[in-house]
């Protein structure tokens, strides 16, 4: 979590710098050239300047609710955000292994599942040994959870 609030943050600063220094210099740019109402210049600056406002204030309201997660109300027995989890499929008999991140993490390829995510959804609260049920495109299928590693128990 700690990466993702970096992460963040680095992207705040950057569009901060963007708004503060570059895009006034191109609408200042812009404005020299005359008549703004077929101005392409200062309307695409101004488009980007709205977008980089919405994209601030989002930002910024993700770290603030990041700033409330509070690791003490983690269960240390249960899946929940930042558990390892490795799921048996009966049908494939294969071993799946997911850790349970927030959205911004998540990255399915490298096993990474969202806990606003379906597979996500359907983890948190599940324990060692705990039939789960997952809604998949193909339709439903029973995994079991077959080892669990929660947040506290992980090496940083």
């Amino acid at each position: 979590m700690i990466d993702v609030r970096k992460r963040l943050q680095d992207d705040l600063t950057a569009i901060e710098r963007e708004l503060r220094v570059e895009l006034p210099r191109e609408i200042l740019r812009a404005r020299e050239h005359g008549d703004l109402s077929e101005n392409a210049e200062y309307k695409a600056a101004k488009e980007r300047q709205h977008f980089l406002e919405q994209r601030k204030a989002q930002i910024q309201k993700r770290l603030a609710s990041l700033s409330l997660v509070n690791l003490d109300k983690i269960p240390l027995d249960r899946a929940a955000y930042g558990s390892k989890v490795m799921l048996y499929d009966y049908e494939s008999e294969k071993e799946i292994e997911y850790r349970l991140v927030s959205p911004e993490e998540s990255d399915v390829a490298a096993g990474l599942i969202s806990i606003t995510s379906p597979i996500g959804r359907s983890l948190l609260g599940k324990q060692l040994g705990e039939v789960v049920e997952i809604v998949t495109p193909s339709g439903k299928k029973d995994f079991e959870l077959r080892r669990l590693t929660t947040i506290h128990e992980m090496e940083d």
